[in-house]
């Protein structure tokens, strides 16, 4: 082979390079923009999911600052004393009554009560048995008065509770705790939340001696700590 047909056969294999490396390279640049399209596509997605959770979370708080239930509120507002005496070992009869006014301070928000329970203690021990209460429901702004009359008899308690009521009753005021207690929940128009503890203990003083016998005057305010 002469010099010239060599030159010519290398200059063949060199154009057959390139245009392989032409034909090739249109290929591998659409493989990489498919890839590409294929990220947007996801991105796209989760930037739409993430949006549309924010925007929840913007409602749920808007509905939270326009709905947001607050506690009920309760105040003894009356007591009365019917029956209250000892026997051995010691024993404990009683008959009371306590008027506890409920309000309900939610403009937007229904309270419904139901399993509810009330009853007395003296000095950390059950002096009267709880006695179960009706379902309530309390509407926007309302108010109600529970008042049933709790007691029994032959009530077992401590010598401590025993002596510290009798010297009570000769000091002519005592301190005793309503206890009401049950569940409740929230309802506003169509919405209803679950059902939720409740808990509510009011300190009450009130005049006691040995000549009691119906409605007694309270000695001081009494506001309940209302736990859910």
């Amino acid at each position: 082979m002469g010099e010239g047909e060599a030159k010519a056969d290398h200059a063949a294999k060199a154009d057959h390079k390139r245009a392989h490396s032409a034909s090739s390279t249109p290929e591998s640049y659409s493989k990489d923009d498919g890839g590409g399209g294929g990220g947007s596509a996801v991105r796209a997605i989760c930037g739409a999911i993430f949006t549309i959770l924010i925007l929840l979370g913007i409602i749920a708080l808007i509905l939270w600052l326009v709905y947001r239930p607050h506690r009920p509120r309760l105040t003894v507002v009356g007591a009365a004393i019917y029956d209250f005496n000892f026997t051995a070992p010691p024993l404990i009869s009683t008959s009371v009554q306590f008027s506890v006014l409920a309000r309900n301070p939610n403009r937007r928000v229904s309270i419904h009560y139901d399993k509810l329970s009330m009853y007395v203690t003296y000095r950390d021990q059950i002096i009267t048995p709880p006695l179960p209460l009706p379902p309530l429901r309390l509407g926007h702004k309302s108010t109600v008065v529970i008042a049933p009359v709790l007691g029994g008899h032959g009530i077992p308690v401590s010598p401590e509770v025993a002596n510290g009521l009798k010297s009570d009753e000769a000091y002519g005021a005592v301190l005793m705790r309503v206890v009401v207690l049950g569940k409740l929940r929230w309802k506003a128009g169509a919405i209803k939340t679950g059902r939720y503890g409740f808990y509510a203990t009011c300190d009450v003083w009130l005049r006691f001696n040995i000549s009691s016998n119906g409605q007694v005057p309270l000695l001081a305010p009494s506001t309940c700590k209302v736990d859910v």
